[in-house]
């Protein structure tokens, strides 16, 4: 995975080398407490339990800052943490945030997605393309 430093929601901080030695499946998404997003970030938190089972952690990204990220984890009973990327670096990083067609403009915003990625910090799978619903079953799938 890219090199990168940050926080989680309550600003821990976080890093690609703090990371190391556990298998993670890391989720990428617009914004925190909006309809989609919610969907996609409340599918995950309902698998965490069976992802967890198999010997992964879940952790979410997306641009909002920790004080959102707390109110949205709080609102919706999320057990994982969210990582803290307001200036899109690190999603940039991953060459998931970029120019996109929304409502028929080009915007710059995520590419929504999923990463797994192995104790060494090397990408096994990413998911990409799925329903926001489907998330957590989709990163049980690649997992399993």
């Amino acid at each position: 995975i890219p090199s990168f430093n940050s926080t989680i929601q309550d600003e821990t901080p976080i890093s690609d080398q703090s990371m190391r030695g556990q298998q993670w499946g890391m989720f990428f998404y617009g914004q925190d407490d909006t309809p989609t997003c919610t969907k996609q970030a409340c599918s995950v938190g309902d698998s965490n339990n069976k992802i967890k089972a198999l010997g992964y952690n879940v952790i979410g990204i997306s641009k909002d800052n920790a004080k959102k990220h707390q109110k949205f984890i709080d609102k919706y009973k999320l057990p994982y943490p969210i990582i803290v990327d307001v200036e899109t670096s690190i999603m940039r990083s991953f060459g998931l945030f970029g120019p996109k067609i929304f409502m028929g403009k080009e915007v710059e915003g995520i590419y929504r997605a999923a990463i797994v990625f192995d104790k060494n910090g090397v990408v096994t799978h990413v998911i990409e393309d799925i329903k926001s619903e489907e998330y957590g079953q989709e990163i049980l799938k690649v997992i399993s």
